[in-house]
């Protein structure tokens, strides 16, 4: 039953330990429909605001053997999110934003039910960009097909609730309870109505001193989480509405998250990291102006074996809106 909390858990603390490209947001940007982060600043723009829910379904876990278990019945296990962002370009090739997700617990597993709420994570961050994409209409000569490059640094502030705090449930966490420091790549095309997107980030976390696990305090050790990848490559088609210059635009994406092993007073915790794959949907629409969108996406773990590894199995469902300051 522990190490089935445990594996629930983890899940739980994506709220607070999203990328800098969260997967629900792969829709189309405003300058043209690519398919950028949500908090990406357009060029043309000044400064972007974004709101977003997500509702988390858990269903099933693989195990150490990457082999999936489905959850016993009569589980239900769902987490809700609503993510509130901002990003401002403080000059012509920088910009800087922050995410914070307010996240709401809601689980029966195996007879035992718990309903909390709080805080998860925050995200702050810096972009550098290395190369304009110029979004052409056709190619013309080899300029039309440079993408776009940025370059970042996210940190990851534990601002959730986790299990080194007075919570004594896997099911009360929001937070991963450490910083951790991201490198992030966002590599980008536009040759409309095509668009397609790489977006990578290596973490590592830092290394904190624990006394408390889930309500108990115990003899005070070092503990340092696993360096985090996660990958995610997408593609989408946007589609013009009549003269009036709003768009539709629908995007798939794939996911790779892997986390190595934590350690102990310097010592690898063997089993403990875990890796997840996903397949993700999006639609998007955007006005004339290209200062309001909504969106809608679901990312879908595949339960099957071996698509993941220590980690459980969920499907989110994703509804935002942004607008963007001219």
């Amino acid at each position: 039953m522990i190490s089935n909390f445990t594996s629930y858990a983890m899940a739980a603390l994506l709220a607070g330990a999203a990328p800098l490209f969260p997967t629900d947001s792969f829709a189309a940007s405003c300058c043209g429909g690519g398919s950028a982060a949500s908090l990406t600043v357009p060029k043309y723009a000044v400064a972007v605001a974004d709101l977003s829910f997500d509702t988390e379904f858990y269903d099933g876990y693989w195990n150490q053997n990457r082999k999936y278990i489905p959850d016993p019945p009569g589980s239900n296990l769902r987490q809700y999110r609503l993510n509130a962002g901002a990003g401002y370009r403080f000059a012509k090739d920088w910009q800087a934003s922050i995410s914070l997700p307010y996240v709401w617990n809601d689980n029966s597993y195996s007879g035992v039910s718990s309903q909390t709420n709080g805080l998860g994570d925050t995200t702050v961050s810096v972009m550098y960009e290395v190369l304009d994409d110029n979004s052409a209409w056709r190619v013309r000569d080899i300029g039309d097909m440079i993408p776009g490059v940025s370059l970042g640094l996210s940190l990851l502030l534990p601002t959730g609730i986790s299990p080194y705090d007075n919570q004594q449930s896997s099911f009360d966490i929001t937070g991963r309870g450490f910083y951790r420091l991201d490198g992030t790549l966002l590599v980008e095309k536009t040759i409309r109505p095509w668009n397609a997107s790489l977006a990578l980030a290596y973490g590592s976390y830092l290394e904190r001193t624990i006394n408390r696990e889930y309500g108990k305090y115990v003899e005070p050790y070092k503990k340092d989480l696993g360096d985090r990848f996660s990958a995610t490559i997408s593609s989408g088609y946007a589609y013009v509405i009549g003269s009036g210059g709003d768009s539709v635009t629908g995007t798939v994406s794939y996911t790779y998250m892997n986390e190595a092993d934590a350690s102990f007073n310097g010592k690898q915790d063997s089993g403990s990291g875990f890796n997840k794959q996903s397949v993700g949907m999006a639609l998007s629409y955007a006005n004339n102006d290209n200062n309001w969108s909504a969106r809608i996406g679901w990312n879908h773990a595949i339960k099957e074996n071996g698509w993941g590894e220590n980690f459980p199995a969920t499907d989110v469902i994703s509804m935002g809106v942004r607008y963007v300051f001219l």
